[in-house]
């Protein structure tokens, strides 16, 4: 079995966190922060874009922070928005970047050449299972019938994502095919810049099925634009209770994307504390739990140097798979 996943004591810690969900949210004079700005290192409709556009959307109805803006910024698999953060740091102190499992991927293929490390690390903060989706018309209803199609013509049945080969959404489809008892290394992949463009192609018919986030396959299953064949959580999740785990279908892997905020290298202490303190204190808040809930996403909360300390846990994990797939 393939399993991908935070550690014990984070997801243990964050789920009593989470807990407390139904206390009430902060009063405006009380708020932590006077603003923050998103950057995002992917299109519009992604994963990052969605946690970002989710944590402010939270942060800001809780009243923990005054307002939240948004800056996409997508280019070099995301190496374009760490680049620009790390060359402007100065005049970005009000930034927080969200980004996830594929800053260690990437940095590992040398997609760029900056890595977690270059950055000031602020907090991890949720997880989002993967989910492989067709279109609404496709005649593939299930792991079975993809599969069944790679075999009768692996050429035609391609499979896409929104990042780049041997990306995050790559390595999730080599994980399903391997544990299926395919090549990995035969499956047809191909990369799109972002979520929301890798989702027209599917709808276009220009691939076969999308590794995608849970998040994202569930906005478009919910608008009936796609049906959701298998999900890489252990059990069904409330999100999409008619959506089938992979191991339901026989295919016995699990995974599950962090997904966290980074801030401009040297950032001052008192405000990296600001906007950890704030992050923190939106778990406590239903405001928080309705997005979250609403996404499906796990809640994780690494903060500080237990964050640095589960990156480079997930660099060696990640790692060891690359090269057990053939991608390092």
């Amino acid at each position: 079995m393939t399993t991908f996943s935070m550690g014990r004591r984070a997801l243990i810690a964050t789920t009593l966190a989470a807990m407390t969900f139904a206390a009430p949210a902060l009063a405006d004079g009380n708020k932590t922060l006077d603003s923050i700005h998103f950057l995002i290192p992917g299109g519009a409709g992604g994963g990052w874009d969605g946690t970002a556009r989710g944590t402010g959307e939270a942060l800001t109805k809780a009243g923990i922070v005054g307002s939240a803006s948004y800056e996409n910024m997508s280019g070099g698999g995301g190496g374009k928005a760490i680049g620009y953060l790390i060359e402007n740091a100065a005049s970005n102190h009000g930034t927080l970047m969200v980004n996830s499992t594929p800053i260690v991927i990437r940095s590992l293929t040398g997609v760029f050449p900056h890595n977690f490390r270059d950055l000031t690390l602020v907090a991890g903060t949720i997880g989002d299972y993967a989910a492989v989706v067709v279109g609404k018309d496709s005649p593939v209803n299930s792991m079975d019938d993809l599969l069944a199609a790679f075999d009768a013509d692996p050429s035609s049945t391609a499979i896409g994502g929104g990042s780049v080969p041997g990306g995050m959404d790559h390595l999730v489809a080599a994980m399903v095919f391997e544990a299926a008892g395919k090549d990995a290394l035969s499956v047809k992949y191909i990369p799109y810049d972002a979520g929301g463009k890798a989702m027209a192609a599917l709808l276009s018919g220009e691939i076969a099925a999308l590794s995608t986030g849970f998040s994202e396959a569930v906005d478009l299953a919910e608008a009936g634009e796609v049906k959701i064949i298998g999900v890489t959580s252990d059990n069904r999740v409330s999100a999409a209770p008619d959506a089938m785990t992979m191991k339901e279908q026989g295919i016995d892997t699990s995974f599950v994307n962090w997904r966290g905020f980074f801030a401009a290298p040297d950032l001052p202490s008192d405000q990296l504390t600001q906007y950890q303190k704030a992050l923190s204190e939106m778990y406590a808040t239903p405001e928080w739990e309705d997005v979250r809930a609403r996404n499906g996403w796990v809640n994780i909360h690494n903060s500080g140097d237990d964050f640095k300390t589960f990156l480079e846990g997930q660099e060696q994990v990640i790692g060891d798979l690359m090269k057990k797939l053939g991608f390092l």
